[in-house]
């Protein structure tokens, strides 16, 4: 497939092309997978999200698959174990968050039955379908994703502001920001009026 057809983000490595082609963009509905994102996307903050691929399997290593039950239960010398870890993103308060958001999370799926229902209201359970000639035209935040961080911030997540929120939301689908030109944007709905089922 030529380079052209994809979203110019994704064609300067292995790892990235990789993640454009199978997951970013596809909506989620796997309580693990959303979780994983949120931490995944809250321990990026202020890098680039290629440094978070290249450590993605270590901390699916450390974080127990990213088990929202297991994580939270993680204590301080848990904790120490993880900042000492050369594989993870050795930031104290992002290590802090994704414990604290591990409890924020099943508190949300106790009120909601699932974090899927909880997050999928904000866009009426169907990906918000936007037409970008270049990536670089989407926005860094919307009122969407700022409605989601004040309120995931209320419930007690942390490194959830409204751009962390956006990404988590392109991310995981609630949102096909993939370019006109990407084969991903019409395989994920873009151009038509709902999803492919």
């Amino acid at each position: 497939m030529p380079e052209t057809s994809r979203c110019a983000w994704a064609v300067r490595t292995d790892e990235e092309r990789c993640y454009h082609d199978e997951e970013w963009g596809r909506p989620l509905h796997d309580e693990r997978k959303l979780f994983e994102f949120l931490i995944l996307e809250g321990a990026q903050a202020g890098l680039s999200w290629l440094t978070v691929l290249r450590k993605r399997e270590r901390y699916r290593e450390v974080f127990d698959g990213f088990d929202p039950e297991a994580v939270a239960r993680y204590d301080a010398e848990k904790t120490a174990m993880l900042l000492a870890d050369p594989g993870l993103i050795r930031n104290r308060l992002k290590i802090e968050a994704a414990v604290d958001n591990a409890r924020a999370y099943l508190r949300v799926q106790e009120t909601y039955g699932s974090f899927d229902a909880y997050l999928w209201r904000y866009v009426d359970g169907q990906p918000i379908q936007n037409a970008w000639q270049d990536y670089k035209e989407a926005p860094a935040a919307t009122a969407v994703s700022t409605a989601l961080s004040k309120d995931l911030r209320k419930r007690g997540f942390r490194f959830v502001g409204p751009t962390i929120c956006y990404a988590y939301m392109q991310a995981v689908g609630l949102v096909n920001d993939h370019a006109v030109g990407c084969f991903r944007w019409h395989e994920l709905g873009g151009g038509r009026e709902e999803l492919p089922a």
